[in-house]
């Protein structure tokens, strides 16, 4: 008879700074593997703590509660299969990312990393110190190696793992999203696998915290890259492996191969996995936004009732003079689709007491940007009161194109609490409407069909801050503006390369000058779900004061 070994594997939503609730994840998820006969059950890197701690970690009192809870998970749960899990470990020698396998009721074994991560979001070498390579440990008939996550990006960690008797890979990870990031993963995981012939684990959290969304997907690959098991992306669930040793060592019995979405399912997933999580785990139950008419608050009041429920959800339509009578059509149009709430303040009242208010100061001067901007901080400042009065978290509405270039107003319309679209570039936001009519899904709490009427997605797009008033008059065709920011921001081409590729050097100039003078706006605009590799905030670090110009 073969040996067998089962391998429970949790891709769980921990949060960060929930220590007790992580341990109590942690323990049920401990307590359906022991029902299940497990071995081992495996949790994520840095799951008892949650991921990513930021400098929080850097605190000994909670790096002690972490550790103190690790101590008391492993005396709970020392009648069963044996448990991994990630947390901080300190000792005089510095501050470690660790990962702890508890058995018998104590810690039997604690690898630490080697490889930290310091590119994109990650800042690990400013918080802990690298460790020396590990070597395998013992749970059961086998011997297990556990790079943790960056440490299986290379291959002197697996490779060491695998000289010294390891015969299973297992790789906890606090991997976030970006878009079509599986594909690298596994890439990078099966060139370990070939390296080394041995089956690899590759477990990975869930869930949505500050800026970064992990999605799950985790996966096992036998010797030869055949995937033995796929987990689904974004949700939180609990699955079962088991091994057998032959005679050319241990493999994975192939078992469930959950489908993967594509790229606009996985993006839309995201963001909004991002807000429900935003909301959920800093006690918000309820949001609000102001609906206009356009397609960005369209698409964020749709993403909104999918994170909470409609009833969960208020619009409110802020009408000018400006403000035409589509667009009070189409915010009432995509309020019934969604079944929500919609309030109307009309602002013309509070604009004619602060055109009153300025007006001595303002004489003899002409219209201009100011009295545009007062329409906006207007309508932040009503719909941050009522943001206060009924404890809904506010959401701001601008998209990746609109932040790149600064097409927003401090303190106005960039005013909330967090934005869904803030990585997402407006040509995308079109196809992500047309993508969300024609789909739903059951992690949607909103209606299916068609949420967002055509005309909202086809009209031209205006701020309706003056009669008459286009994007298009400020900024480049949307279509031009993204091609051009897709290659200034995310492939952080010079100016000289966008040109080659065909695009007008004044245009190209123009939108990198808008890119560099609104960086002190998104320094203080709301956090967003991370899409893709170039998000505004941590992938993306650009002083305030900058005079540097690309010459081109």
């Amino acid at each position: 008879m073969s040996e067998t070994f089962r391998l429970t594997l949790a891709q769980l939503n921990p949060t960060v700074g929930a220590l007790t609730e992580n341990a109590a994840r942690a323990r049920a998820a401990w307590e359906e593997g022991r029902a299940a006969g497990a071995d081992m059950v495996a949790l994520t890197e840095m799951f008892i703590t949650g991921y990513q701690t930021q400098d929080l970690v850097l605190k000994p009192a909670f790096v002690a509660d972490a550790m103190a809870e690790i101590e008391r998970l492993a005396e709970a749960c020392a009648d069963g299969p044996a448990l991994g899990i990630g947390g901080p470990y300190r000792d005089e020698s510095g501050l470690y990312n660790a990962y702890y396998v508890l058995k018998d009721g104590k810690v039997a074994a604690r690898i630490l990393k080697h490889h930290l991560p310091n590119e994109t979001v990650f800042d690990e070498e400013r918080l802990f110190v690298s460790a020396p390579i590990n070597g395998p440990y013992q749970v059961g008939p086998v011997r297990i190696g556990t790079p943790i996550c960056e440490d299986a990006w290379y291959d002197d960690v697996t490779e060491t793992l695998a000289e010294t008797g390891a015969e299973i890979l297992l790789v906890p990870n606090g991997s976030p999203y970006y878009r079509n990031k599986y594909e690298v993963r596994v890439n990078v995981m099966v060139a370990r696998v070939i390296e080394t012939g041995l089956p690899l684990v590759y477990l990975n959290m869930v869930g949505g915290q500050d800026d970064q969304v992990f999605d799950g997907g985790s996966f096992v690959l036998n010797p030869g890259a055949e995937l033995a098991l796929q987990m689904p992306v974004f949700d939180a669930c609990i699955r079962h492996v088991d091994f057998e040793r032959g005679e050319t060592g241990w493999q994975a019995v192939r078992t469930e191969l959950d489908a993967r979405p594509d790229e606009w399912e996985q993006d839309y997933r995201a963001m909004v996995q991002g807000l429900r999580d935003y909301l959920g785990k800093t006690g918000f139950g309820k949001v609000l936004l102001g609906l206009s008419g356009g397609v960005d608050s369209a698409l964020v009041a749709t993403i909104a009732a999918d994170a909470v429920g409609p009833e969960n959800l208020r619009c409110v339509m802020l009408p000018s003079e400006y403000t035409s009578a589509h667009s009070l059509e189409d915010a009432g149009s995509v309020a019934k689709a969604l079944g929500c709430r919609l309030d109307t303040v009309p602002i013309s009242g509070p604009r004619a007491a602060v055109t009153e208010a300025l007006g001595p100061l303002f004489e003899g001067t002409a219209p201009s940007l100011t009295e545009e901007n007062i329409q906006s901080r207007l309508r932040g400042l009503l719909l941050m009161a009522l943001s206060n009065k009924f404890g809904e978290m506010l959401l701001t509405t601008g998209n990746k194109s609109e932040v790149a270039v600064g097409y927003a107003t401090i303190y106005g319309d960039m005013a909330g609490g967090y934005n869904p679209l803030k990585d997402l570039y407006k040509m995308r936001v079109f196809e992500t409407c047309h993508w969300r009519n024609a789909n739903h899904r059951p992690w949607m709490m909103g209606p299916a069909g068609e949420v967002i009427p055509p005309r909202v997605i086809d009209k031209p797009p205006s701020a309706e801050l003056r009669p008459d008033q286009k994007d298009e008059d400020s900024l480049p065709p949307y279509a031009v503006l993204d091609a051009v920011l897709e290659r200034l921001v995310d492939r952080d081409q010079s100016v000289a390369e966008v040109v080659a590729a065909g695009f007008d050097r004044d245009i190209v100039k123009k939108v990198e000058s808008l890119i560099y003078l609104s960086e002190y706006k998104r320094f203080q605009s709301a956090p967003g779900p991370r899409l893709t590799r170039k998000a505004f905030w941590l992938d993306r670090r650009y002083p305030i004061v900058n005079r540097w110009r690309d010459g081109g």
